[in-house]
């Protein structure tokens, strides 16, 4: 018979001390920048957002014209922009101290009431929280759909840049229509987005093909030979599936990254600094307090708030390739 008690997280929470300030701070960062897509250098993240700001996006038509001793300015400027805009979002949680006095470390959280939540579970509970806020703004930062019913914090690129290419500003020929991707045809589908990808991109340091867990896996056993037609051996370096150890992906000179958060059977190219992920981390909007409410209502419950925003937007629209 177990001796676990069940905790009904729903309306029961507890923390011993209230939880505000610089340190507070620290907890928000680790929750939003330890979302795949951001931590591993995959998106250019813009930071003290208070509201909003704008991308100014710049376009040239012909700048080199024969010499002459005139001064003429024929070339034309072209300004437009793109707003970011993070949205505000929470999270609130409320736990009954009583549930942890048999169940927890009960010698730490004190008798009657100067009882508190046992500092070592108030640490796990924020760093659960933060990893929960770190797994949603990954999903977000991708699949995030405001008009849906899941992963609906706020738009994310997924739905932003299917948005442009029906607007016509990503061009037909960098618009592929998706299939299933599987381990026999991941290579021929990753290079029909290498080909998309205009010649003024190619090559460039932050470029990168955006692809889903699963793409990253069938490519994986692709290049690991056997199973496939067109690499049926023993694969790179003739080491078969032992091939890969977590490093770097590339496929035709570009490389190759890996976002938990994507959908299956989508991809993109795009470069790091076209892509922004923004947030008012630094700014008044970002806190997370663990409150005991014994002072404040004579209740045995702690509450946990954080609150803090978050927001998608790419640049240039025509610098996209897009698989979906």
């Amino acid at each position: 018979m177990s001796n676990l008690k069940k905790v009904n997280l729903a309306t029961t929470v507890n923390v011993t001390t209230t939880y505000a300030g610089e340190f507070a701070g620290d907890y928000i960062a680790a929750a939003l920048l330890s979302a795949s897509t951001i931590n591993d250098g995959g998106i250019t993240v813009k930071d003290n957002i208070s509201y909003k700001e704008v991308i100014k996006q710049l376009d040239t038509s012909a700048l080199v014209q024969p010499a002459s001793c005139d001064f003429d300015p024929t070339s034309t400027i072209t300004l437009t922009e793109r707003i970011i805009q993070p949205t505000e979002l929470q999270v609130n949680l409320q736990l009954c101290k009583k549930d942890f006095v048999s169940d927890w470390e009960s010698q730490q959280m004190g008798y009657g009431l100067s009882q508190g939540l046992p500092p070592k579970f108030s640490d796990f509970l924020i760093a659960h929280v933060a990893a929960k806020v770190s797994q949603s703004t990954e999903l977000n930062i991708w699949r995030g759909d405001t008009a849906a019913g899941t992963n609906n914090s706020f738009d994310g690129f997924e739905k932003l840049i299917a948005a442009s290419a029906a607007a016509g500003d990503i061009p037909a020929g960098q618009q592929i229509a998706a299939g299933v991707i599987t381990a026999a045809n991941v290579i021929g589908e990753l290079q029909k987005v290498v080909a998309a990808i205009p010649n003024t991109l190619y090559g460039k340091d932050g470029l990168r093909i955006y692809v889903p867990s699963s793409v990253a896996k069938f490519y994986v056993q692709a290049l690991g030979g056997f199973s496939v037609a067109a690499t049926s051996n023993a694969g790179v370096d003739n080491k078969g599936t032992q091939w890969w150890n977590n490093g770097s992906l590339t496929i035709d000179g570009v490389q190759i990254f890996v976002c938990p958060g994507m959908s299956d059977n989508k991809m993109y190219a795009a470069e790091v600094s076209n892509l922004y992920f923004g947030t008012g981390l630094l700014n008044n909007n970002q806190e997370i307090r663990v409150l005991d409410m014994v002072d404040l209502d004579g209740s045995n419950n702690v509450r946990m708030i954080m609150r803090f925003t978050s927001g998608v937007q790419f640049g240039i629209a025509s610098d996209i390739v897009e698989y979906a």
